[in-house]
């Protein structure tokens, strides 16, 4: 039979084991990559503009999606305290 709870417990599980601090530190080097860029046309400029407001972007969704999967975690948690408390009735 199919366990969504252990599927979804796993999944969450497999999210919270990556680190997530390791995206910061991939769109703090872009950053950095981006600033150490010698800028000689207006073309350029443009370009390096655009990338860094799609990093805005990318931290902004990325942080977003952080505090989702933290409140998952909190409604699994609540969720599995609650399936064991049943258990315990039965």
């Amino acid at each position: 039979m199919f366990d969504i709870q252990k599927v979804t417990k796993d999944f969450v599980q497999k999210l919270t084991e990556t680190n997530a601090p390791q995206w910061r530190a991939y769109i703090q080097s872009i950053d950095e990559a981006l600033s150490s860029v010698k800028i000689r046309t207006q073309r350029d400029a443009r370009r390096v503009e655009l990338a860094r407001h799609n990093l805005i972007e990318i931290r902004r969704h990325l942080k977003r999606m952080d505090e989702r999967v933290t409140t998952l975690e909190e409604q699994l948690q609540v969720l599995e305290e609650q399936g064991k408390a049943k258990k315990g009735k039965k």
